[in-house]
């Protein structure tokens, strides 16, 4: 099995930023080749290009009025000007390619040069809600949450059908989103209408990240909208289970990649999502929580885990060079493109950005690359592709203690990866601040047969082990604090 190797990309700031490094205007059709040559070379298998749908005009107005974004903003961009504040890719007026960015044409010859290069192209899908701009609100009204009196998170809008009170889109647990709407998933026209939507985006890509999508679930729905009167008898099925086949039908092989959090990860894997973000890797990570994090490696089913998105930043979470040293971001970024699953990167991170970039803005901080953190994912993508990582069998092997007494190797995972026997690669990352020892148990057939080099990919470690002691004992390891080695084994002759 091969697994994808995602990487993000701001589209507005990414364009704007080439068209000021190149002297011209640079939208989705004349994307300069030098740009897919490197995606292709750092061993990318997708492309999400994050915010390419259209907002509109009251949207930007949400955007450029909030007093408390644009304080933020301000304090890593100064020189913030009107023109900057784009306003919100998550509050759409519809699934149309933004003219700014070249509109669909542009985006279907981008996606014809991906091909290409044998890149696969991943876009946004927003279940939830729509934009104050989008059109439905004025035709047709009852596709969205309302309320027969003013309430709380809601908002009055002159329509076709009269004046009518409509929801804000909103999380539980957080205050409503308000520049959005919230569509009513009790409603099986509203069902109809996102499908018919998912199954038009499907023409245009060859996946899409589903933006919180847990909250179309029943039960989750259901929860959080008990407040809101509901004309409609809510279907007994879920939507994910009709609209992921319904996409399918139009584009077979078609990838679903779900934002999701609260632990209903499984839930939608059933549903039919070939990935599910599992941020509690990346909570354990940036918390210094090593072995609550192994001991979430090891809770999880091999299926869960081969299912999960990994990832140390995104356009949602801040940088990670902000947030770890050198060694523990070395350490991390082996962890998280050595684990099965999908392994996501984000634009900025493989140069060391540590500035928030809002996804309101067109523009960001210009940040110099940083050399430590461009030779950490240059050397780190370049051995992986030398290995079965990512494109062989990944088990995660058990790891158990040195000596009596020594709870070290709880804070060490070692990922085994094999595609072509006999050869075989280890991904060995201790997460602790101390050093750390483990026994680890193969699970390589035949292993007496041979005596193995291991050679460390990215570093200089290199070490022969006989095969009949690794069987009867296991592969001892002694690692420093914050290790990180890519062992390729090998027969010794």
């Amino acid at each position: 099995m091969t697994y994808p190797l995602l990487y993000e990309i701001n589209t507005r700031c990414w364009l704007r930023e080439l068209s000021e490094t190149h002297a011209t205007a640079v939208t989705l059709a004349n994307v300069p080749a030098c740009e897919f040559a490197a995606w292709r070379h750092l061993g990318f298998t997708h492309i999400w290009l994050m915010g390419v749908w259209e907002n509109g005009p009251l949207a930007r107005e949400f955007s450029r009025r909030n007093a408390a974004m644009r304080a933020a903003w301000a304090a890593t961009l100064p020189d913030l000007r009107e023109e900057d504040i784009a306003g919100s890719p998550y509050a759409i007026a519809g699934y149309n390619v933004a003219d700014a960015l070249g509109g669909e044409t542009a985006l279907r010859e981008f996606r014809e040069r991906l091909a290409a290069h044998g890149l696969k192209l991943i876009l946004d899908f927003i279940p939830n809600h729509c934009g104050l701009d989008h059109p439905w609100l004025n035709e047709w009204p009852e596709l969205f949450v309302q309320s027969r009196s003013r309430a709380a998170g809601t908002f009055q809008r002159q329509t076709s059908r009269g004046p009518r009170r409509i929801a804000h889109g909103k999380d539980p647990y957080f205050p409503p989103w308000a520049d959005t709407a919230q569509l009513d998933y009790r409603n099986t026209a509203t069902r109809a209408a996102m499908i018919a939507e998912l199954q038009s985006v499907a023409r245009l890509c060859d996946g899409v990240r589903c933006d919180m999508a847990m909250l179309a679930l029943n039960e989750v729905f259901a929860r959080n909208w008990a407040a809101f009167p509901c004309e409609h008898a809510t279907p007994m099925t879920e939507f994910w289970a009709e609209a992921i086949p319904a996409a399918r039908q139009a584009a077979p092989g078609f990838l679903f990649v779900a934002e999701v959090y609260w632990d209903m990860e499984e839930r939608l894997q059933s549903l039919g999502f070939d990935f599910t973000y599992d941020k509690r890797v990346l909570d354990h990570l940036m918390e210094g929580r090593p072995r609550e994090l192994t001991r979430r490696l090891r809770d999880v089913t091999p299926e869960f885990l081969r299912a999960s998105v990994h990832f140390l930043e995104n356009h949602d979470e801040p940088r990670v060079a902000s947030r770890l040293s050198p060694a523990e971001h070395r350490a991390a970024a082996l962890l998280t493109l050595g684990l099965p699953g999908m392994r996501l990167l984000h634009e900025g991170q493989l140069t060391g950005a540590s500035q928030p970039a809002s996804v309101h803005l067109a523009r960001r901080p210009r940040e110099a690359p940083q050399r430590e953190a461009g030779a950490l994912y240059e050397s780190l993508l370049a051995a992986l592709a030398a290995t079965a990582v990512g494109r062989g069998r990944g088990e995660l092997l058990q790891t158990l203690p040195a000596w009596d007494g020594n709870p070290t190797a709880e804070n060490i995972v070692v990922v085994q990866w094999q595609s072509a026997a006999p050869e075989f690669d280890l991904v060995v990352v201790n997460l602790a601040p101390h050093p750390g020892q483990c026994i680890a148990r193969l699970e390589i057939a035949g292993v007496r047969q041979h005596a193995w080099r291991f050679t460390d990919l990215i570093g200089e470690e290199t070490f022969i082990r006989r095969g009949d002691e690794l069987d009867q004992r296991g592969l001892h390891l002694d690692l420093p604090a914050h290790a990180a080695r890519l062992f390729r084994c090998q027969p010794a002759g």
